[in-house]
């Protein structure tokens, strides 16, 4: 496939100098064709030394900057994401396999956040201010950034979520090591070759490529001043348990959902049908804000699961870069369609009934058709995140037992509520326990505008999108006292009292 890939060989970016690194330790394929290899390369450990140290070296100068300049330089940078948006949106399709629509839209997202970032709406939550702190006493707040960030990026949208933590980071005035996702190595390298042409002061972003070892490495080293990640909940957790020590460190962490819709009986049952659907498929079922539980009030459940599974039986599914409209591409990797496939099995073996079989199609590639299991209701103790598409329904007859299914899981990112009663979303609004809850639009998409991040295993309370300055800088609080007298406290004589 033609204008795909990064332009140079394998390399790692450090200290704005290219590192090549030939072999094979690191391999990402095309999950539509698995023959093709995209990328391949094998990563160094002292790379990681090496460019958390430029990125160190890096930092004083570019923090001395104005805002001015770096946002600028962002501009730019944004500019420059745009000439290159079609490569970048093939080599997304070529190594993750969503439908090249897909990737289009995530490569325009890369310029849309620099404009949501600097917008003065989003800045309010880190601009500098003064207050009367009494006795004579100006008291100032200023943020100051925190120094060298790690951003570890996942597969699913390997551009626009690490971009959304390191836009904010190097606006405040941080410097970048980027960890691409394993699988996703081209489109970082691609990232890489991007921010080169945007002409960063060298050591401002760097970009090293590896798999587990390479990101504990960069996620446990001690000159670093945060950590930003995207990924699964087991990864997180040790991202905390390797930072125990350090209770100073950003560690900011968005770690999946397994996402509710509540469709209750005074719905609009076209809009719940197609809502529900787009947010359970979108990108093969493969993102954290994926509906994967329905909560169908018992009067709309006939109308509503028929009207699902016709709908999702038309369904087109191909290679993201097919040329007839692709609802579903493959999932990523052989794994990730037998874990759907497993899960499957087991939700029929705990009681569930497979309304819609999500089967392995018969033709090269990891593709897998989407599914549909009723259960009997959802509980905490059968709960788990299946990161492809394959989608639970249960029928409820009143909203406090819909909420508390909803709840009824051990992650917290967003939930969906369709119904035309102010009553019924007032009262889920207050009850489920989520970051992002949604009227009448499904789970899947959030608006850069907003936080978004979760509760539970979902997150760690550093929610990103508009709030992704917050993780950039702390402030420095300040008390002047500007008057010409000093107080002598109560108990103390005054130096003029003392003899001589």
């Amino acid at each position: 496939m033609s204008g795909v890939g990064p332009l140079r060989q394998p390399s790692d970016f450090i200290g704005g100098r290219w590192a090549a690194i030939p072999g094979d330790d690191v391999v990402s394929r095309d999950p539509a064709a698995p023959d093709h290899v995209v990328w391949s390369g094998s990563p160094r450990m002292a790379h990681v030394d090496e460019a958390v140290a430029a990125a160190r070296e890096a930092f004083p100068a570019w923090r001395s900057r104005s805002m001015d300049e770096r946002a600028s330089l962002l501009r730019r940078f944004a500019e420059v994401c745009g000439r290159h948006a079609e490569r970048l949106a093939r080599t997304i399709t070529a190594e993750m396999g969503k439908t090249l629509a897909e990737s289009r839209a995530e490569a325009k997202l890369l310029q849309d956040k620099v404009s949501i970032t600097l917008d003065p709406l989003t800045l309010s939550r880190v601009r500098d201010f003064e207050v009367d702190a009494g006795a004579g006493k100006v008291g100032r707040c200023q943020f100051r950034p925190l120094g060298v960030m790690a951003v570890v990026g996942p597969f699913n949208f390997p551009a626009h979520l690490p971009h959304g933590h390191w836009v904010p980071a190097l606006l405040l005035g941080n410097t970048v090591v980027f960890k691409p996702s394993d699988r996703t190595p081209a489109t970082g390298q691609l990232v890489a070759e991007i921010a080169e042409e945007t002409g960063f002061p060298a050591g401002v972003f760097n970009v090293v490529q590896g798999g587990a070892e390479i990101a504990s490495s960069l996620v446990c080293h001690p000159d670093i001043d945060g950590v930003l990640f995207t990924g699964s909940f087991p990864v997180g957790r040790r991202i905390l348990e390797a930072n125990l020590d350090r209770p100073g460190r950003m560690i900011a962490l968005e770690m999946g959902g397994s996402n509710a819709a509540i469709v209750w009986h005074d719905a609009d049952p076209r809009r719940a049908v197609l809502e529900c659907l787009r947010s359970a498929y979108a990108t093969t079922g493969q993102r954290c804000t994926c509906t994967r539980r329905v909560l169908v009030h018992e009067a709309m459940a006939e109308r509503f699961i028929t009207a699902f599974c016709k709908v999702a039986s038309t369904a087109v599914i191909g290679a993201g870069t097919d040329p007839e409209p692709v609802f579903m591409g493959p999932v990523v990797s052989r794994q990730a369609r037998d874990a759907v496939l497993e899960r499957q099995v087991a939700l029929a073996g705990l009681g569930g009934r497979v309304l819609m079989e999500a089967v392995a199609l018969d033709r090269p590639g990891w593709f897998v058709g989407p599914g549909l299991v009723q259960v009997p209701r959802f509980d905490r103790g059968s709960d788990c995140e299946t990161f492809g598409p394959l989608v639970q329904v249960s029928v409820v007859s009143d909203l406090d037992d819909a909420i508390a299914q909803a709840n009824a899981t051990d992650f917290g990112l967003v939930a969906a509520v369709f119904t035309r009663s102010d009553a019924v979303w007032r009262s889920c609004q207050d009850r489920i326990r989520v970051g992002c809850l949604n009227r009448n639009t499904g789970t899947a998409g959030a608006s850069s505008r907003l936080p978004f991040g979760g509760l539970g295993r979902s997150g760690n309370l550093r929610p990103a999108g508009s709030f992704a300055v917050d993780l950039a800088a702390y402030p420095l609080a300040s008390m002047e006292d500007g008057g010409e007298a000093t107080v002598v406290p109560p108990g103390v004589r005054s130096m003029d009292d003392l003899p001589g």
